[in-house]
């Protein structure tokens, strides 16, 4: 009786080691937090397009540079005002884009860490599809340098235009391509997976998909120094596959869907974060690191993904790639039911407006609406030393749904380490709704976003432009997944939400 006893209170504790074990090695939920904090926003600009990008320059100037998807670069000086002209226009150099939905476009700028010397910058963007490019396929992505104009300080001189890369894309969607230098000086660049969906599409490795082959660029971050001849670049010699014949010696990181937006944390290690536009279920958000396997297209997020069947998660998958490395889980993760359909990645906050969210993520989702409806979602995340990082939606006070009433294209950031949001009423890159906010203290935010545009006047806002108040809430549950498709290069493909 008393073996029986004892056998039966082993196996029990064996049971529950298991169980220990089991829940260990799984993905760890996102925990819910109820901490609120008070943010307001500011508008500071109206009257473009589809600004989807912002970059800052280091020579003290103030000046904010948009990218605005439609073709060009506005300049917002020091005194928040939107200079008229354009620093650039690359309208007649980009594929004629459409006016129902497009992901090409002008997409991102990056200044060379002396530009305050040498006047060098660089842009990505899409061209009408190369000679010499595969039959078929749909346009050229460009990384071009250029240089500011020797007589202008907010003009870029055209003519000292250089292509410095080319990339071949086989459909329209996942361009990704918000470019920027990291601190050791060299440039990032994030490239798609070519598109379509599920990356099985024409142009896509059969059986390995892009994001998993490193024979070619697509689905990867990639890092290459531009600091010699200008228009041209060397390998570093620290690049994951520098040196190796048949491999894409230019990839820093890889196995990425639609990695929108990079970022590093200007303070703490400088760590590099991507947030990567998810398929139909969940969106993400990695800490980068040199070399790193991120998963797709095995997995979406921290769950297995079946490229046969994208909405039917199988139960278990490989959890290396086909070259033997582990894939590495996102820091960031949430569902479309729990928010909206396409992630916007954003920046460790660094600034000193808004002190309780000093050292988090400031992201946000494209929109939440199920129906069209320009209804984005501002978020902030947490970090944590493992796992996912918990995660909340900020909430705009004043506003119908807490949110901010557009579709949310872009998060920038300034020399001073406060944050701005993008926004458009469209969904595609046509109209003038294209607006930026600055994330300010909720009691310098008015009560709604009407009464913030009617002090804005007129297209050209200026920083004494009118706000509308916010607050946080830290929040796991949501609406429910969107269906509508995002307007720039976030996640859309030719079909459905993914």
């Amino acid at each position: 009786m008393v073996s029986s006893k004892r056998q039966h209170m082993v196996r029990w504790v064996l049971f529950a080691l298991s169980i220990l074990l089991l829940t260990t090695l799984l993905p760890v939920a996102a925990q819910e937090d109820n901490e609120e904090y008070q943010v307001g926003v500011q508008l500071v600009a109206q009257g473009l397009t589809a600004p989807v990008a912002m970059a800052y320059p280091d020579d003290g100037s103030g000046r904010l540079f948009v990218v605005d998807q439609a073709g060009t670069i506005r300049i917002i000086d020091a005194n928040g005002q939107l200079l008229p002209d354009p620093f650039l226009d690359l309208s007649g150099q980009i594929v004629p884009l459409k006016t129902d939905y497009d992901e090409r476009g002008v997409l991102g700028l990056a200044f060379h860490p002396d530009y305050a010397k040498n006047g060098r910058f660089f842009v990505y963007y899409s061209i009408p599809l190369r000679a010499g490019a595969p039959a078929g396929w749909d346009h050229t992505n460009v990384v071009g340098e250029l240089n500011v104009s020797a007589d202008d300080p907010n003009k870029a001189d055209l003519g000292t235009l250089k292509t410095v890369l080319q990339i071949d894309q086989p459909q329209l969607n996942h361009n990704s391509g918000h470019i920027t230098f990291g601190p050791d000086g060299y440039l990032y660049i994030p490239i798609g997976d070519g598109g379509g969906a599920n990356d099985t599409d024409m142009g896509h490795t059969p059986t390995l998909g892009n994001g998993q082959d490193v024979s070619e660029v697509h689905g990867s971050i990639l890092r290459i120094d531009v600091n010699g001849t200008p228009g041209d670049y060397t390998i570093p010699a620290d690049n994951p596959f520098a040196g190796q014949p048949g491999k894409a010696q230019e990839i820093f990181a890889y196995g990425f869907r639609n990695p929108y937006h990079i970022s590093f944390d200007m303070g703490g290690n400088h760590d590099l974060y991507a947030a990567d536009a998810g398929q139909d279920l969940y969106e993400e958000v990695d800490e980068v690191t040199n070399g790193g396997n991120y998963g797709w297209n095995i997995k979406e997020g921290t769950h297995c993904f079946n490229p046969q069947d994208s909405k039917n998660p199988p139960a278990q998958c490989a959890s290396t790639g086909a070259d033997g490395k582990a894939l590495i889980d996102p820091v960031i993760e949430y569902s479309h039911e729990e928010v909206g359909e396409v992630v916007i990645g954003g920046y460790i906050y660094r600034g000193t407006a808004l002190s309780d969210l000093e050292g988090d993520y400031l992201f946000g989702d494209y929109t939440s609406s199920e129906d069209g409806t320009p209804d984005g979602t501002l978020l902030w995340a947490e970090p944590a030393d493992t796992g996912l990082w918990k995660w909340g939606k900020l909430k705009v006070a004043g506003m119908p749904n807490d949110r901010i009433g557009a579709n949310v294209l872009g998060i920038g950031q300034g020399s001073d380490g406060e944050l701005y949001v993008m926004t458009s009423q469209t969904s595609a890159p046509t109209g003038d709704t294209g607006k930026v906010w600055k994330l300010v203290p909720a009691q310098n935010g008015a009560s709604s976003t009407e009464e913030a545009t009617s002090e804005a006047g007129s297209a050209a806002a200026t920083s004494e432009a009118g706000s509308a108040g916010a607050t946080s809430e830290a929040n796991t549950s949501g609406s429910s997944a969107a269906t509508s498709v995002p307007p720039q290069a976030p996640n859309a493909t030719a079909e459905s939400s993914g």
